[in-house]
């Protein structure tokens, strides 16, 4: 059997991005069977859900200029690094990028 390459949406998960997506699938889908399997809240299950999708977006946004961009972005929609916070790095980035 040949691999295939994994796709770039894929890319920036994590591994409890991974399981989440899988249990969501066992799930069919059912977001109220997911939060009895995971013993939480639907609207916790929601928001998840939610910024798994956001990370999805952010590694296929088509605006993103380079590698640097599109991990910031992702790092956003994963609530990791506050939006003001990102617009000042990619700021400083671009700027670096000018100065070389």
């Amino acid at each position: 059997m040949t691999t295939s390459p994994i796709p770039d949406w894929l890319k920036p998960l994590d591994e409890d991005d991974l399981q989440f997506l899988r249990r969501f699938l066992l799930n069919s889908g059912s977001l109220k069977d997911l939060a009895a399997d995971y013993g939480i809240s639907y609207p916790t299950i929601r928001g998840r859900l939610d910024r798994l999708i956001a990370k999805v977006r952010a590694a296929e946004e088509p605006n993103a200029t380079d590698e640097f961009h599109q991990k910031l972005r992702v790092l956003v929609a994963d609530g990791q690094v506050a939006p003001g916070i990102a617009k000042e790095l990619l700021a400083a980035h671009r700027n670096s990028l000018k100065q070389d």
